[in-house]
Order: C-alpha cells, then structure tokens, then sequence
C-alpha cells in the first residue's frame, strides 16, 4: 500500500520525492515541498533575508537589488501585512518568455536564460530574439501579482505555473499570430483566406438558393443566411490568456484530488504526511486535520482552502494584455493622465451576476439564503410591510412586501470593504478556494467564485510615451488606502524629481508608493496622510515605465 501511494503521488508530480524506494522507510523528511515559501525570486533574498522581512512591526519595504533583474527597468516594491497572517500572502513573477512551436509534442516553454534576461534587460536588447528571427518563436514579456486569501500557498503555486499555461495556450495559436496580415481561419489547419469576410459572405438570397446548382443538387453549399465573424488576432490572445487561467483553476483542483490518497473513505497518518509535505495547506495533528495559523480565513476557521487573487500583464506583438481576477488593480499614467486598466471584482460589482446564479440554482443557497438584496436584514416583524429591494435585473431600488422566504440572510450583504458573499468572503474572482464552505454548514461558496479574467487591451505601440508614462500595478492593500488621482500624483511627482537617465527611478518611485500606503507606526497603529488609517494588508506593487515598449521590435 506504502509503496502504491508513493508511486503513484512521485509520478504525478514529475518524481519530487527523494529517498528510498522502499515504501516502508518513507519519512516526512523524504518528502521536499514542492513550491515552498518563498519571495519572489528576482528579489534575489536570502532565506535570513526572507525570515526578516515578516517582521510585522518595523514592516520593512523590501525592493529590487539589481534594477537589471526585470525587463523595461521595471519598479517593484513589497511590504508585509501589520499583522493579519504570519506570512506575506501576496506574491509576485515577471519573466521574459519566448514562445516557441512545439516540437515532439512538448509543451514546454523555453524561458529565456537568466544570464541573457539580465545582459539584455531593460531595454531588451542583446536578448538576440526577434520574432520574426531564425527561432521562429514570439517573444512575450510578463508581469503578474497573486493575492492570497487565507494562506500563501496557492499564490505561490500560481506565481510559478500561470505563465507556463499561457505560454501552452499561445504555443497552439503561434503560426497563426505570427501571419498578422490574415485573419485567423475559422477552422484550425485551414488555409488562411486572404479575401476580406465582406467579399466571401453570401447574400442571404444566395445562401438560400446555393452558390451553385438548383436546390439539392450535389453541387449545393450547406445553406449559410449570415456571414463570419470577423475575429482579430488580439481576440486570439485574450482567449488564450482566459483559457490558461480556466487550466490554472482545473490544476488546482485535479491537484488536489491526485495527491489526496484515500482508502475506504478515510486517512492513513502516512497519506497525510504524503500530501501536506507536497501541498502543505494543512497539516497531521496525530489526532486529525488542522489548518495551519496562515491558511485559517478570516474568522479563524480552519480546512476552509486557499484562494488567490491574480492580475497578470502580457506584452506581445505590441499591446498590453492586462487580465484581472481579483481585487488588485492596474492604471496607466500617461501624461499625468489616468487610463484605468482593470475592474475589481467585489460582491457590490458583481451583485447581479451572482443574484441571477442564486435565482437561477436556488439548491446553491441551500435554503438558508435569499438572492434578493434589502438595505438591512429582514426581520419577522416586518413580513407583511413594504421595503425597498433589488434583484438582478435592477439598478436602481423598488418597494415589495416581505414574505417568509425574505427572512433568510441575503445572498450579497454589507458594502464597500465590508460586502461579503453568503457572510464569507469579500471577493468573488479568483482562483482555488474550491472546498470554502459557508461556517456550519454544507453548502459550498465555490458556484459563485468565478476564475475567468477581465482582459482589457492598451495598444503600446500606437502611442509615444515618455519617460513618465507608466503602468502601476498593486495588489489590494495600496487601493484600500489610495485612490487613482492619488497614486498618479504620487508617481508624477516622484519622477518629475528624478533623473530621467537613472534606471533606479521606478523602483524609488514604488517603494515610495508603498511608504505612502504603509504610513508610519504611531501610538493609534499605521498612519498615513492627513491622519488617515494606513494598510495594514500585504502591498506589492510594480511600475512599469512604458517607454521601452516602443523601442521593441
């Protein structure tokens, strides 16, 4: 049995475990993590370093030791939570990727070397790739932030495994970007057709009598009454940027039913030693399950799973694919001017998406919730009075009588920072938390967490920008305290102060940010300006300075 489940978990991690082949002399110690604690690798920290900077007091802001370590000079500073968790659940990657046509059927993406990412880097010269150059590949920039909820550990696993699913997704639409001058063809492996859709669609006259020969006969088309869709190349990346976070999210749940080893329904203490040393989002007590302190939720339950929040940007073929599953948030500053670049995904913002599931799945409320909405709880002495409601289909506010269904707890309940979906959670986009369950009870919060992102598009290319045209990206804990006019003027009016030659000026100008956010420790806890409440989340931030962009090939 010992040796059955060892094999059977090394093989579907790619043979992680050392030691013994002997299932018997299995130890916890054989068993390596698979995606340990860490942050983010181009940080270069030490693992003192790392142990030092979850000091929850002084909350130092750590940043970049090389500015050559990312691409485009990019900026980035990080500072832990006042408290909350004891690890910092925010996590952060950015590489330089080339998407090469699979060969052998592997899928894998070759990253470009560290050594030439850093002789190339900022401006991406000397990388010695070129997308239309003898690699025969695209070559892709990528930044991303993860947010976790309840534990750090999803976030890790993303921040190593998101750009490989998107690299696969590109992999299979590759020949067809790199023909920019034709629309891609309807069906994959058929030849391109150069002739606009215009001129190939049929009148609905001819559909209906066919193109050639009378009605029925062999030489008769399928009858077609209206013409193909015109779809761009960029509508090609944005689906495969959806699709590789839909994998993400089946990973992390076909993960997990792998490495769980169950036998009759229970737990032997070695399958649980097993799995926790390869996902170790719980751990073995002797005397049963137990989440560990960082992976227990907001209300201190414990085995409620992991969830992150992830806000990824692509650079190829000249734009900015920015995609959002979350909270965080991204602007461009151009000209001092703010272009917002992404939508939170709050229970208020998606009130009536999650409304219409509820009134649509009822079992999904499992009797003890409503999907209508009422500025208060209902309480029974007000069944038979008229209050103000809204369901899906409003906007706005009416007037309806209380019945005895209203007095369940409302589907969506609370506002701003407090709103929470089904009493639990305060964000409804994502990725993992497929075990959340509502406290006390079996009924599932996962149907209503969606993992598909919102993917808004800039067009780099297209514009000039300056040295103080950037794009600033942040996990939740800087927009709690900041707003977009804030943050600009902030970045604005650090650069203007800087040296436009010195590559150092992004990663000054984040850390200035996150300062900005953090406050000062005084006697009433973190400040900021005009006395303001200070974050005390985990901030990430990076700022992306948009010029370098228009000097790719």
């Amino acid at each position: 049995m010992l040796t059955r489940v060892k094999s059977a978990v090394a093989s579907f991690m790619g043979g992680i475990m050392a030691g013994a082949s002997n299932g018997d002399n299995l130890s916890a110690s054989d068993l390596p993590l698979k995606f340990p604690y860490m942050r983010p690798e181009f940080l270069g920290l030490s693992q003192d370093e790392i142990e030092c900077s979850a000091d929850h007091i002084a909350r130092p802001i750590l940043i970049l030791k090389e500015t050559k370590r990312l691409p485009w000079a990019t900026g980035y500073a990080e500072v832990i939570n006042a408290g909350k968790s004891s690890l910092n659940e925010d996590q952060a990657c950015c590489e330089v990727v080339l998407v090469k046509k699979k060969a052998g059927g592997s899928s894998t993406p070759n990253k470009t070397p560290t050594s030439k990412r850093r002789s190339s880097l900022p401006n991406g010269e000397g990388l010695g790739l070129r997308e239309n150059s003898d690699l025969d590949g695209l070559v892709l920039q990528y930044w991303a932030l993860f947010d976790g909820h309840a534990g750090s550990g999803a976030a890790v696993v993303a921040s190593k495994l998101l750009q490989h699913h998107i690299v696969e997704q590109l992999q299979d639409i590759l020949e067809i970007l790199r023909n920019s001058a034709l629309l891609p063809p309807t069906c994959m492996g058929e030849e391109p057709n150069s002739t606009p859709v215009s001129q190939r669609a049929l009148t609905r006259a001819a559909s209906l009598r066919g193109a050639a020969g009378a009605p029925g006969s062999p030489g008769t088309p399928p009858t077609r009454f209206f013409s193909e869709k015109k779809v761009q190349h960029e509508s090609l990346v944005i689906g495969a940027i959806e699709n590789a976070f839909k994998e993400m999210s089946d990973a992390c749940v076909n993960t997990l039913n792998q490495m769980v080893c169950r036998r009759s329904g229970s737990y032997t203490e070695l399958d649980l030693t097993v799995c926790f040393r390869i996902c170790p989002v719980v751990q073995w007590t002797g005397g049963g399950v137990e989440a560990p302190h960082e992976s227990r939720d907001s209300s201190g339950l414990p085995g409620q799973g992991q969830m992150h929040r992830s806000l990824v940007v692509v650079f190829l073929l000249g734009k900015l694919y920015v995609a959002n599953a979350g909270d965080s948030r991204a602007i461009i500053i151009r000209r001092g001017e703010v272009v917002p670049m992404s939508t939170e995904f709050t229970p208020e913002s998606e009130r009536q998406r999650l409304q219409f599931l509820g009134f649509m799945q009822p079992h999904l409320l499992g009797n003890e919730f409503t999907h209508l909405e009422f500025p208060r709880r209902v309480q029974r002495k007000e069944v038979g009075k008229r209050m103000l409601y809204r369901d899906f289909t409003m906007n706005g506010w009416a007037y309806k009588t209380i019945e005895d269904g209203d007095l369940k707890f409302p589907l969506i309940y609370g506002e701003g920072k407090k709103a929470r979906v089904m009493a639990t959670i305060g964000v409804t986009r994502g990725l993992g938390d497929h075990d959340l369950k509502v406290h006390d009870s079996n009924i599932y919060i996962k149907p209503f967490l969606s993992c598909c992102p919102e993917v808004k598009v800039y067009p780099l290319t297209q514009y000039e920008h300056g040295p103080d045209d950037v794009l600033v990206l942040g996990t939740d804990g800087l927009w709690d305290v900041l707003s977009n006019e804030e943050v600009a003027e902030a970045v604005t009016g650090f650069l203007a102060n800087c040296d436009p030659d010195d590559l150092h000026r992004y990663t000054m100008a984040a850390q200035d940010l996150v300062m900005r956010a953090r406050g000062v420790l005084r006697d009433r806890g973190w400040r900021i300006s005009n006395d303001r409440l200070g974050s005390g989340d985990d901030i990430s931030v990076y700022i992306i300075p948009l010029l370098y962009g228009n000097r790719q090939p």
